[in-house]
């Protein structure tokens, strides 16, 4: 089977390629040995990329192509935190003071100092000749006499002036955590090419807490030369907030949940936040067996500004499709419900092979080409070069799809199974795939249905070598059904975190772990989490409080413009019991912040929760066991929004942005952050391409004229529309503008190649898996879902176990099914296995 040649996406790598062994945490050399060399995880570019870019680079040096902040002043004398910051005083050995030569992969370089100064008699230049992979840097020296000292919470301004003929140079930053020593921090700027000294000007985030020292300098990832000189680093920090701003009450803390006076007109089980703000419902037959029958399928779109619901013609059973973004702003639709389940167990659901396009434009349905294979319940993922790609779910016959399929982007169809790598693996029902970095793809463990993938669970898929490496660490891994995983704010720091989850075929009462893993590591593992915060639960007699181990499932997880992260919804068991509680979650500190204000509309299966882009929060849906659905719509308004004026972005230079471009803006007072939040498109607690991707900022004197560095890495932000958000010093944010990253309408030449890591490098050399003998299916059983189908319709989900504290007798569970609303069951044919038909007339519990 051919390779696929794709530096975008999941890129290409020979199974026999030599990994660096101790990875890239650190982004540098082990003290007093070279690092040893390898093979390029990742390839340039296409084939006469870097020709294009050399012709580019030689027209480009006759002036400089950077955005410079005309308000933008020196540093004021005084001011500077860095030691010999222009190389003037050198060592015996001829090293400039408090500087060290830096750098990994396979490549050569040449370091020297220069006569060819900005001001005094030396600079500093950095030569790369050849290069497979890695980088080469001059970086300030990791030493408590030479690295600034910085303040947690506080902003630094880093600027310096440079000349560069290649355009793949970057401010890479580095922080000393004084627990767990120096580490990587993240890219900040890519740097334009420049014939003559230009300078360049960036803001750190928000140092996190922990961190005490700083170090940076200027990767250069690409051949050619970059020249640099008079360094300076300034304390940048916005002053505090007013603590009195907020006169709300508990909102100021809790925020506030409103439902709305009017509901959402279909059984949606999918939400998709539009590129233009509104919302796209996708109910198929909305788990309906009676409107699948008649061929009543159903989507909405709603309009936040207007409040107003449009229904949508729907051309098939899109009831738990796969959907994403594509790159356009069109949402691509996978499978869906080919057949419901028969009362006599012959068969489960089944998965069909149309795949559509929903256009927000003209807010109607087109057929795209077919999926090579039925996929209920499939993941999909957005790659680097704007291409899908799903895994896993359910055939035409009901069994498990071993089969990949990817959706090119370039050509706008399914690409035959022969041009797709195969690895011939069941991933499950709703694997969630988050893109890493690299290319390669994360498998949280989150899933639905069951128990998890074996080994750890969890997994990293190289789709270039085409094999998948176990993952250690993640906690009660066959307890993860309808668990959440999202990407934590900011992508760049590539970290996951997994939330709470159950089981719907033994059907425990629902975690309360969470686990945590850094892919930056050089062999990532998870570790444990902060347990989720504990609410109160309705099991049919009223709220009480959970105590013990008393978790959820069915957990929604936001990422939020503040960097938060809101987990909310949620049930104890397989469709019953809902949990009233939600927290926000803080990166920074890993902490959870419990005693959020709670949705009162019940949230779980079948339920989802998505940022809007006016920084609130909307929930929909709720699709309990006994066959009814909640259509109220709740919407909660975060804290930050009490606490006082919100800044506004009155300009947008461009809205149509390319990668390593400097983008700028204008706020109407001075902000600490922006960032770039991918819109939803959730469904089963499942949405692994969200993703908050910073803008590092280069802010002129008027604190108002802001230019955003947008990252090099297509991995980190796949191309597509975005949610733009601007944020002060309080934590309040902007309404977000949208805009276009990647499209073929933003052109920057010469474009820089992204700045990619060698992260996750020690992982084991030999993959857990490789790719199994050719196959066509797995055996799934049909009752798969936690439902017995000897009762009931096809919609309405009797357990096949009961919680533990259900007493196994007829009164004991018939107590319980009265309690959680069933009515009017029946027995499908003559078998009773949890003798609920006591009379014998065919009735169930009387």
């Amino acid at each position: 089977m051919p390779r696929m040649r794709d530096f975008w996406g999941l890129r290409p790598q020979s199974p026999a390629a030599p990994r660096q062994g101790r990875g890239e945490l650190r982004d540098k050399p082990p003290p007093a040995r070279s690092r040893p060399r390898s093979a390029s995880r990742t390839p340039l570019g296409a084939p006469g990329r870097r020709a294009r870019l050399a012709a580019a680079a030689a027209s480009a040096l006759i002036t400089a192509t950077a955005l410079t902040l005309t308000a933008q002043t020196d540093a004021t004398a005084g001011s500077n935190l860095l030691t010999n910051p222009g190389f003037e005083s050198v060592k015996a050995d001829g090293d400039p003071t408090c500087w060290e030569k830096s750098g990994w992969g396979d490549n050569d370089a040449t370091y020297a100092l220069t006569p060819d100064a900005h001001t005094g008699t030396k600079a500093m230049t950095v030569t790369v000749t050849r290069r497979a992979g890695g980088d080469r840097k001059m970086l300030m020296r990791e030493d408590t006499s030479c690295a600034p000292d910085v303040t947690p919470s506080h902003q630094y301004d880093l600027s310096l002036w440079y000349k560069s003929t290649t355009p793949d140079a970057s401010v890479t930053l580095f922080r000393h955590d004084v627990k767990d020593g120096w580490q990587y921090w993240t890219d900040l700027k890519t740097l334009p090419l420049s014939g003559n000294y230009t300078r360049s000007v960036v803001r750190t985030p928000v140092v996190p807490p922990g961190t005490d020292q700083l170090t940076w300098g200027v990767s250069v990832y690409g051949t050619g030369t970059v020249t640099t000189d008079d360094y300076a680093m300034e304390d940048a920090t916005q002053p505090s907030p007013d603590a009195d701003a907020c006169t709300a009450g508990d909102a100021c803390v809790k925020g506030s949940w409103a439902v709305m006076p009017f509901e959402n007109p279909v059984r949606s089980m999918h939400s998709v936040v539009l590129r233009n703000g509104k919302v796209l419902l996708v109910a198929g037959s909305g788990n309906d067996p009676e409107l699948f029958k008649t061929g009543t399928f159903t989507s909405a779109v709603y309009d936040p500004k207007s409040g107003s619901m449009k229904t949508i013609p729907t051309p098939v059973d899109m009831f738990c499709g796969g959907h994403v973004q594509l790159s356009d702003g069109r949402v691509l639709i996978m499978s869906g419900n080919k057949s419901y389940p028969t009362a006599d167990g012959s068969h489960g659901y089944e998965g069909f092979r149309d795949s559509y396009l929903f256009d927000p434009d003209t807010e109607s349905y087109t057929k795209t080409n077919d999926l090579n294979d039925g996929h209920w319940y499939p993941s999909a993922t957005e790659l680097g070069n704007g291409d899908v790609i799903t895994f896993g779910g359910l055939r035409e016959d009901s069994s498990g799809s071993v089969l990949a399929e990817r959706f090119s982007q370039a050509q706008r169809k399914w690409l035959p199974a022969d041009q797709v790598n195969q690895t011939w693996s069941y991933w499950g029902l709703y694997p969630s795939m988050i893109l890493m970095q690299d290319g390669r793809l994360f498998y949280s463990g989150s899933h639905v249905f069951g128990n998890g993938t074996p080994g750890g669970g969890a997994a990293v898929y190289d789709y270039g070598a085409n094999t998948v490496t176990d993952v250690p660490g993640l906690q009660d891994k066959d307890h993860r059904d309808q668990s959440a995983s999202v990407l934590l704010p900011p992508a760049q720091d590539q970290r996951v975190l997994t939330m709470g989850g159950g089981n719907v075929n033994s059907n425990p009462e629902a975690s309360r772990l969470t686990d945590l893993i850094d892919l930056k590591r050089p062999s990532p593992r998870y570790g444990p989490g902060p347990l989720l915060p504990q609410g109160t639960v309705d099991q049919g007699q009223g709220p009480k409080p959970e105590t013990g181990g008393q978790g959820k499932m069915y957990v929604s997880a936001v990422l939020l413009p503040d960097g938060k992260v809101l987990e909310t919804g949620g049930g104890l068991h397989d469709r019953a019991d809902p949990v009233y509680e939600a927290s926000l979650f803080d990166p920074a500190g890993n902490t959870f912040r419990a005693g959020m204000a709670t949705d009162p509309i019940p949230r779980t299966y079948h339920s989802s929760a998505f940022l809007l882009p006016d920084g609130r929060v909307m929930a929909v849906g709720d699709n309990p066991g006994n066959g009814t659905f909640d259509h109220h719509v709740s919407v909660w308004t975060p804290p930050y929004l009490y606490k006082g004026a919100r800044p506004q972005i009155t300009a947008v230079a461009s809205a149509a942005w390319q990668y390593a471009s400097t983008q700028r803006i204008t706020v109407d007072r001075p902000v600490v952050k922006a960032e770039l939040i991918r819109p939803a498109a959730v469904t089963h607690s499942s949405d692994p391409n969200q993703r908050f991707v910073d803008l590092p900022m280069s802010v002129g004197a008027d604190g108002r004229t802001i230019d955003l560095n947008v990252t090099s890495n297509p991995n980190l932000a796949p191309p597509g529309w975005y949610m733009l958000f601007a944020v002060d010093a309080a934590g309040v944010p902007s309404v977000a503008s949208w805009v276009h990253l990647g499209g073929p309408e933003a052109t920057a030449a010469p474009m820089a190649a992204p700045m990619v890591h060698h992260f996750a490098a020690a992982m084991p050399h030999t993959a857990t898996h490789r790719p199994q003998q050719k196959r066509t299916s797995v055996p799934v059983d049909p009752q798969l879902s936690g439902c017995d189908r000897h009762y009931g319709a096809a919609n309405v989900c009797v357990p096949t176990v009961f919680p533990p504290t259900v007493a196994p007798t007829t009164e004991g569970r018939c107590t319980w099914l009265k309690q959680h609303g069933y009515r009017d069951l029946k027995v499908n044919g003559r078998d009773d296995p949890l003798r609920l038909r006591p009379d014998g007339d065919g009735r169930v519990c009387g």
